[in-house]
């Protein structure tokens, strides 16, 4: 396994999925106070512009694209768009999730399928095009994940079993990284 070395933030590039709210938001906000530069991915123009403006307005360094994490050819252009602004990425964190409070057989089969989609597949998409770029410079993929990923709780059986779905996606993806010595820490 090849020595997986990252930068402190303060010299780091991060980009960030659902950087807008709950924990994304509080999440740019630490990242900025402590010096990375964040590129943030959402679908809320508004949102993202004013945390990018507040970034910038304390002294930070910060950008955004509007897109969709569920639809991968947005996500590509938005992380085609990171690398041009910053010159790359050191770490991408995937924060965007969707959540739905039913049960499961109230619970249309299209919500349940937005929720994967943009929680479940929203994070492989975004690893797999970190991967793809950091494989070679090494640097960190974070994948926010719940205590509803290793227990499941009635009313939120689609978001647990996302989570689950994710915890799974998660360990695989690393430990094939590792096998194939990639220097990237996969959480």
């Amino acid at each position: 396994m090849p020595r997986i070395v990252l930068k402190k933030l303060s010299k780091q590039t991060v980009v960030l999925t659902g950087g807008t709210s709950g924990i994304g938001l509080v999440t740019a906000r630490m990242l900025a106070r402590r010096g990375a530069k964040l590129f943030l991915i959402a679908r809320n123009e508004d949102a993202l512009r004013t945390i990018r403006d507040e970034i910038r307005a304390g002294g930070g360094q910060a950008e955004y694209a509007v897109a969709d994490v569920a639809d991968k050819s947005a996500l590509d252009g938005a992380a085609a768009r990171a690398v041009e602004v910053f010159g790359g990425f050191d770490t991408w964190i995937n924060d965007a999730g969707a959540f739905i409070y039913g049960r499961l057989d109230t619970v249309t089969l299209d919500d349940q399928r937005r929720l994967f989609d943009v929680t479940y597949w929203g994070t492989v998409y975004g690893s797999l095009i970190a991967a793809s770029r950091l494989k070679h410079t090494g640097g960190a993929i974070i994948n926010v994940g719940s205590v509803l990923g290793e227990i499941a709780i009635p009313y939120q059986g689609a978001y647990c079993a996302s989570k689950f779905a994710l915890k799974g996606f998660t360990e695989a993806f690393r430990r094939e990284a590792e096998a194939e010595r990639h220097p990237i820490s996969i959480t």
